[in-house]
């Protein structure tokens, strides 16, 4: 395993959409190893092969091992190749995101509450996973990468770290690279 660089807004690989994954070899392994090093080593809950420079749909997703603030979803890791959203839950609710490729800046973007995903995993296998809550935010969000879409292009209110929700900038203009 090794650590990979997270590429940061401004870098036309975050705004391209990835490549389907058609052959799930020990190429494929060792980019879901990488990103999930990257992933821990940036204290970061989500990962997409994007953000490391890799246009292919490949997300991993790993929450804290808080169960008492994550519940049975705590400490979880989600590979997933070749991810879709098959079903959307009509509710909605909003919530702050962050994004490792957009870093000190945060927004509020409206996201369902409950997904059907359907993936497949390093060897090709299919499977279903229903996130909910926060959960459901994350794979949306990680999903989006995957499709050349930032959490900014979801949002009008985006604001620096330390700066209160208020403070709003211009989505478009706000987080640039540092």
């Amino acid at each position: 395993m090794a650590l990979r660089e997270i590429v940061l807004i401004g870098d036309d690989v975050l705004r391209k959409k990835a490549r389907r994954v058609r052959v799930f070899d020990e190429k494929l392994h060792e980019l879901l190893d990488d990103m999930l090093e990257t992933l821990e080593h940036a204290a970061g809950v989500g990962l997409a092969a994007p953000q490391v420079g890799v246009s292919e749909r490949v997300v991993v997703i790993r929450l804290p091992d808080d169960e008492e603030e994550y519940g049975p979803d705590a400490g979880v890791l989600y590979e997933l190749v070749n991810p879709e959203i098959i079903k959307a839950s009509r509710e909605t609710v909003m919530g702050i995101e962050g994004c490792l490729s957009i870093p000190n800046y945060y927004g509020e973007v409206e996201r369902s509450v409950e997904l059907v995903v359907r993936a497949q995993d390093r060897y090709g296998n299919e499977f279903r996973v229903k996130p909910r809550d926060w959960l459901a935010r994350v794979f949306q969000h990680e999903i989006d990468h995957l499709d050349g879409i930032l959490y900014i292009d979801r949002t009008d209110k985006v604001w620096k770290v330390g700066e209160e929700p208020d403070a709003v900038e211009e989505p478009g203009t706000a987080p640039a690279a540092e």
